[in-house]
């Protein structure tokens, strides 16, 4: 090398590399292929039928259980976790499989309701076992041509669904936290361009806002992006669990009042709880009136836009700047797969993220290099997950994936009106602050929990796919109102939901919201899903949960 810099041509310089590179000796190493290609699919073709098996047929039996569960030392023990110097035979690999999925919680089985994603989507999984044999990354069309033109039409027709009849620009990536994040920082660069170069040493105080009832990832993103968790002002919801746009416009002034710089507001279609829908055309209002960047984290409701019958409950988003839509969730597409969506046509996306990699991103490529759009990502190697998405779209048409979600909130429905009619089984609302003032005084009055339950029940249907209740054991419903009530009403839930996966019948999460006791909240996805799965539900926990006390 310093031979060729000296002038005597790059010749002289790899001869003085040659000399002091060792000589490449031939031998086993060079000579014998690494992978024995016949062995390989031979037990390609074995762990196939395993999986099929156990992860797609027992899986889904409702016969079998939802979990088979050990404690992590017992399932430590079980598992033989230890990497040793030698290799195992695929006997004992095919063994290690079996156990894995064995071991596992069956989403897919009909009777697990306790995440917001669920259910067996073939086409889907066939084709998360394509992007894993094809083994690409999605970040230049050179080494992934079909996949960027799959993620590009599966992008516009989300948009379409949106309602951005001029398009816009987008991405999949890793889950909905990632997608609220890209939104927050994108809307900073916007309010801000040159913080990508100079960072946030000569930057205002930024402020976001979001509903008490939005997801988490909103103050994360503040937390890793520098803005402070403490810039993220929360704005009160209603009794319903919707942001109210008047203490939005409240806490804008008060931000403002404070010497701070509003730029960034999160509407949510679908909260995680109570699956509540904000209202985004009133948002939207302010936010134009405000010049902020409006961002609707839709990453669980976004299902509804493919409905007629339900769409309307994001009415507005094509107002947004920025949308967040996870497929994986009730659309069922494998995990994962996540969208993040933008209205703005002017390649801020890439603006903002570009690093102009040049072993990448060269621009004297032999093709268009505008399909290139990994630059556009914060990630290098990124999945083609568009791809689980585009072929079961393909498979199913929009008028399957439309009955799929007017079923699923049928089914909700239905499940909410079975709690109304079950003994001390008691259908969950949001209490707000004016309300909780009564809730005090019914507390005080009430002779029993029933009553005060009663008081605090939905008096209309669920507005998506989450169902929220109590369970109040046999023992509790003639108590008089009181703290020591609460108390054991508190220690309920966690009781039944060890009881129901130690026995593996189903899997319910729950948790606790403000003031309140644990409740269960139920999520209804899966197809497979009958009335028979929500009676049985409700007939399991009461079975549970009867000789609480």
């Amino acid at each position: 090398m310093e031979q060729h810099m000296n002038g005597q041509g790059p010749e002289a310089g790899f001869r003085h590399l040659s000399k002091c590179c060792p000589a490449v000796r031939d031998g086993p190493a060079l000579r014998e292929p690494a992978v024995e290609m016949s062995a390989a699919e031979r037990f390609i073709h074995e762990a196939l039928e395993v999986i099929i098996d156990e992860a797609v047929k027992k899986a889904t039996d409702v016969q079998e259980k939802v979990c088979d569960w050990q404690s992590p030392e017992k399932l430590r023990e079980l598992l033989d976790l230890e990497l040793k110097d030698g290799g195992e035979s695929d006997s004992k690999i095919l063994q290690h499989c079996k156990n894995a999925i064995r071991y596992s919680v069956k989403t897919s089985h009909p009777r697990f309701f306790n995440q917001l994603f669920a259910g067996l989507e073939p086409y889907s999984m066939v084709a998360s076992f394509i992007t894993e044999a094809v083994k690409t990354s999605l970040y230049t069309y050179e080494v992934a041509p079909v996949f960027t033109l799959m993620e590009d039409a599966v992008l516009k027709k989300m948009m379409e669904l949106i309602g951005w009849d001029e398009g816009g620009d987008g991405i999949f990536n890793p889950g909905g936290s990632m997608s609220n994040m890209y939104a927050v920082n994108l809307a900073r660069y916007r309010f801000c361009p040159d913080i990508k170069e100079v960072g946030l040493y000569n930057a205002p105080r930024l402020v976001m806002f979001t509903s008490q009832e939005g997801h988490y990832s909103i103050s994360k993103a503040a937390a890793l992006l520098g803005l402070g968790t403490k810039n993220v002002y929360a704005v009160p919801s209603d009794d319903r669990g919707k942001m109210i746009p008047s203490a939005l416009e409240e806490k804008i002034e008060l931000a403002r009042s404070e010497g701070a710089v509003p730029f960034f507001v999160n509407a949510t279609a679908g909260t995680t709880v109570f699956g509540a829908f904000d209202p985004v055309d009133e948002i939207a209002d302010i936010c134009e009136r405000h010049s902020l960047w409006l961002h609707v984290d839709a990453c669980w409701g976004g299902a509804a836009l493919v409905s007629n019958q339900h769409k309307h409950l994001l009415k507005g988003i094509h107002r947004a700047d920025s949308v967040a839509w996870n497929p994986h969730k009730m659309l069922m597409a494998c995990l994962q797969c996540s969208a993040f969506l933008i209205k703005d046509k002017t390649s801020l996306l890439q603006r903002c993220h570009s690093a102009k990699a040049s072993y990448l991103f060269q621009q004297d490529k032999f093709y268009d290099v505008s399909y290139d759009t990994g630059d556009k990502s914060v990630q290098c190697s990124r999945k083609p997950d568009a791809f689980k998405f585009w072929l079961m779209w393909k498979a199913l048409g929009s008028s399957e994936l439309e009955r799929r979600v007017d079923r699923a909130l049928a089914m909700a429905r239905y499940l909410a009106q079975t709690v109304k009619k079950r003994e001390g089984f008691h259908l969950l609302m949001k209490v707000s602050c004016c309300s909780y003032k009564f809730f005090k005084v019914v507390f005080y009055f009430s002779p029993s929990v029933h009553d005060l339950v009663q008081n605090f029940s939905f008096s209309h249907q669920p507005e998506y796919a989450n169902v929220c209740f109590w369970y109040v054991p046999p023992a509790l419903r003639g108590l008089p109102d009181g703290p020591e009530l609460w108390r054991k009403l508190h220690t309920v839930a966690p009781v039944i939901k060890e009881r129901m996966m130690k026995t593996g019948s189903m899997m319910i999460g729950y948790q606790t919201h403000g003031d309140k006791p644990n409740f269960f909240r139920m999520v209804v996805i899966n197809p497979q899903v009958s009335k028979q799965d929500l009676d049985f539900v409700l007939d399991e926990i009461h079975s549970l949960g009867k000789d609480l006390r």
